[in-house]
């Protein structure tokens, strides 16, 4: 069972704060690291291959450091690749590096944290014409197919299909594990391979990224009496 498992590295958002004057965020000094999602499906991803065998390749769009975890984390080797552009532009440059590589799975997490697009893996299974099952809790294999129970809102939902296939995981799928300082030291003898695949025309540019503005009221309430009122005209 070869598996690719697509990462993002992306800004640690804990550590990001605002310019209070052009309300932009400062990612300047900031912490990055791999989204929360994307290390769920890679430990899913080191699961299955700890159950049935084969290989697990991650793709990262991010840095070495993100590699290396990576790495450490399971994966038998990683690709670094550059993607700064809009989730077309990116499933596009997935699907021309994945094209060129062996694969009977491929797993994403379902959104990455710093945009919650929701579309890399719908939009990377169209270009390599396979088949994508979202939001999964479970997965199971068996003779050629993929059985996958989905967290929807109100319900659990089980389908079906058949390999190869590309599935995006959800938080409650597993526990990412915490590399031991050996797999972190052995990460540095596994293979990273660099690539600078063409960029893309992106289909949405994005202009400036600035934080809500919030003001606040700056209401003294001098007893419990007195917020009572308040919150019972709010409900009116």
């Amino acid at each position: 069972m070869d598996i690719i498992v697509c990462i993002k590295q992306i800004y640690d958002l804990g550590q990001i704060k605002v310019d209070t004057a052009s309300k932009s965020p400062i990612t300047e000094g900031v912490a990055r690291k791999i989204s929360d999602f994307d290390k769920n499906a890679l430990e899913e991803a080191v699961r299955i291959r700890e159950k049935h065998g084969g290989t697990v390749s991650a793709l990262i769009g991010g840095t070495k450091e993100a590699a290396k975890e990576a790495l450490a984390m399971g994966a038998d080797e990683a690709v670094i690749y550059s993607a700064d552009t809009d989730s077309l532009g990116t499933a596009t440059i997935l699907a021309e590096i994945i094209h060129k590589m062996k694969y009977d799975l491929i797993l994403c997490g379902e959104a990455s944290i710093d945009e919650f697009s929701f579309q890399i893996g719908p939009r990377l299974a169209q270009a390599i014409g396979i088949p994508v099952l979202t939001y999964a809790r479970k997965i199971e294999l068996n003779d050629g197919e993929i059985v996958v129970e989905r967290g929807l809102e109100n319900r659990y939902e089980l389908t079906k299909a058949e390999l190869p296939a590309l599935v995006t995981v959800t938080k409650e799928i597993n526990e990412p594990r915490i590399p031991t300082l050996l797999q972190i030291l052995g990460a540095s003898k596994k293979k990273i391979t660099e690539i600078s695949p063409p960029k893309p025309e992106a289909g949405i540019e994005t202009l400036s990224i600035t934080a809500i503005e919030m003001n606040r009221k700056e209401i003294i309430l001098k007893d419990t009496e007195e917020l009572a009122k308040v919150i019972l005209s709010a409900s009116k």
